[in-house]
């Protein structure tokens, strides 16, 4: 018997040594806490950690979020530090701060809060500045840094890290903004070319934008929507008009200054951060998801700002976040043939720190490196849309065709009866979140639908690779004053199609119709965001859609099909289909309206796309 005890026993002292030794923070890292003074006397809450070997410098790799800085109090510690874990095993002195009237920091809470150009005297402050003074104190204050500051951020704390590199302290050397907001109006979370977001915002600031009486470490509740079908939540809700009479009480400051700017004045202007994206002195890693569901038009459209060099930009197959909490070799239904996080992490975005903030690693990379979405690949470019691109079309066409030529069009349209009291749902499954993995859901459920048109190709003979801008011309009309147009790009697996073994989906991948890109245009801004217009009904009226950018290859065997509706709910709110202000439309401004859409020689209803010249 004591042959079995000491089997057992080297045995498990075998399998301890074999263990990977877990990286505890607290043996290599001591904490503070400071209150660092800005320019206007309002002191920000800010959590350091110091490597506790001192032999050295170390850059400084700054964080601010309106998330919280936990855990607060210096003897509890964060379960990873930095990026990704390279970063905390390497050693950099880790700075995270609650951005001002957030959680443990004093001042006032701004939403977006719009840049400041002249700043004339000490009280005009906006994010730039605060983290100007946030770095300017850190580098007067702690020990042993080596004079060099990066700094990183995914959403909100991607807003952040934008704005601070904007009018940057000299210090500033590295910067990434990873799926930073850009614009709450045109194209990040709250709107999409005028429509408001509705799960997302709804959920979001119903926590998020409760009001703090005082300094706190803790979050609000989260709501209790009672049930978890957000598609009868949300209908039951009726008009936008209730939210605050049934919830909010008018006691989310943000959410009532929203409904009171229903088109894109100067509230939305002033907090679209693209106009200020110029001569940017640190070097900058954009980093971005084809498949965000938040906030893929702040990246690509940040990027196209820059101008200096040392400026790159990162386009993977990710949801929002994903290359940062997932291994980024799936999302939803589909699979992408590799952990396509761990390649970014460990080959792109660790270099890229420490090449800047450490002179240790060489970092010779293109401008962009953008992942293939249907080849499943990888590739480089110096620019983006890649330099040697051409602008095509597809036209939609009777018996739901499309044509690559348009020299087959006949006379016609296609009409369906939009109904605000059935909405077509965004996704086939209970939810009363926005889910993520929508980005790439099977689509087969809304092409049955009579409310929504439906286009495809024959069968593809050759692979056809989309690389840049996606825009939807279209010729409409309606019977009614308003029309929401939703325009979906999908890709139609073979009948015959399977995954490797070992990888299985949850709805047969034989016939998926896998969303590419969507996107809604809230029709009455269709001549300008500022001035809405109504449509006058049944007049035939032009649309463009732009439908933000895609890298996608249709493999021979596969179609390509196009999706119209007028409703995509409750992703995003319902149109009442009368020119009113939607945010207080009663529930008898909504009204079935009658939708065509042209498909002719005369009205030739098309989508631009860009493919990479052979």
């Amino acid at each position: 018997m004591h042959y079995i005890f000491l089997f057992i026993f080297c045995f498990s002292i075998f399998f301890t040594a074999c263990k990977p030794t877990e990286y505890i923070i607290k043996d290599h890292y001591i904490k503070k806490e400071f209150r660092i003074p800005m320019r206007d006397g309002v002191t920000l809450f800010t959590s350091v950690y110091l490597p506790i070997d001192s032999s050295k410098t170390y850059p400084i790799l700054l964080n601010r979020t309106p998330y919280r800085v936990a855990p607060y109090g210096t003897s509890s510690f964060k379960k990873s530090l930095g990026p990704s874990p390279q970063f905390t095993k390497d050693g950099y002195i880790f700075v995270y701060q609650d951005v001002r009237g957030r959680f443990m920091s004093e001042g006032t809470f701004v939403n977006m809060r719009p840049f400041i150009s002249n700043k004339t005297d000490s009280t005009k402050i906006d994010e730039s500045s605060d983290t100007y003074d946030t770095i300017d104190w850190l580098l007067k204050h702690l020990s042993y840094h080596n004079g060099k500051v990066g700094m990183w951020g995914i959403s909100y704390p991607g807003f952040y890290a934008a704005m601070g590199m904007i009018d940057a302290h000299p210090a500033l050397k590295a910067v990434s903004p990873q799926a930073p907001i850009a614009d709450w109006f045109i194209g990040d979370d709250m709107h999409h070319n005028g429509a408001l977001s509705l799960t997302m915002s709804f959920n979001f600031f119903s926590s998020f934008g409760v009001p703090h009486d005082s300094l706190t470490t803790k979050w609000p509740k989260r709501f209790d929507h009672g049930t978890p079908d957000g598609y009868r939540f949300f209908l039951n809700l009726g008009s936008l008009n209730n939210i605050n009479r049934k919830y909010f009480k008018h006691r989310i400051a943000f959410w009532d200054s929203t409904v009171q700017h229903s088109t894109y004045d100067s509230f939305w202007q002033r907090r679209n951060i693209l106009p200020h994206v110029k001569d940017i002195k640190p070097a900058v890693l954009i980093v971005g998801g084809w498949f965000d569901a938040e906030d893929l038009y702040g990246p690509l459209h940040i990027f196209k700002q820059l101008k200096g060099k040392n400026h790159y930009m990162v386009m993977g197959p990710w949801s929002h976040g994903g290359w940062s909490r997932s291994k980024g070799n799936k999302l939803g239904n589909i699979y992408f043939g590799s952990n396509t996080s761990t390649l970014f992490q460990d080959s792109i975005e660790y270099p890229f720190f420490k090449h800047f903030l450490k002179d240790q690693e060489t970092f010779e990379q293109p401008s962009v490196q953008a992942f293939d979405t249907g080849s499943r690949q990888w590739h480089k470019f110096n620019r983006w849309p890649p330099q040697k691109s051409l602008n095509k079309k597809l036209f939609l066409m009777n018996h739901q065709q499309i044509s690559f030529s348009g020299n087959e069009q006949a006379n016609g349209y296609d009409e369906y009866i939009s109904d605000p009291a059935h909405p077509v749902p965004f996704i086939n499954k209970i939810t009363n979140t926005w889910d993520r993995t929508y980005m790439t859901a099977d689509q087969r459920f809304a092409s049955t639908r009579p409310d929504v048109l439906t286009f495809q190709t024959e069968i593809l003979q050759d692979s056809l690779t989309f690389a840049g801008p996606l825009t939807a011309d279209l010729y409409v009309s309606t019977s009614g004053s308003d029309a929401d147009w939703v325009v979906k790009l999908i890709d139609v697996y073979p009948d015959t199609f399977k995954w490797a073994q070992g990888k299985q989906s949850a709805v047969p991948i034989q016939g998926y119709q896998q969303l590419i890109r969507g996107e809604i245009f809230r029709g009455k801004f269709r001549n300008s965001y500022t001035h809405p217009k109504p449509f006058t009904p049944n007049k035939i009226t032009s649309v463009r859609i732009p439908l933000q950018d895609v890298f996608h290859t249709f493999l021979p065997g596969h179609r390509l099909m196009v999706q119209i509706q007028s409703s995509w709910f409750p992703l995003f709110d319902r149109n009442p289909q009368t020119f009113v202000d939607i945010y207080h439309a009663n529930e008898s401004d909504f009204k079935i309206a009658y939708h065509k859409v042209y498909h002719s020689e005369k009205y030739p209803s098309n989508i631009v796309y860009t493919i990479i010249k052979p």
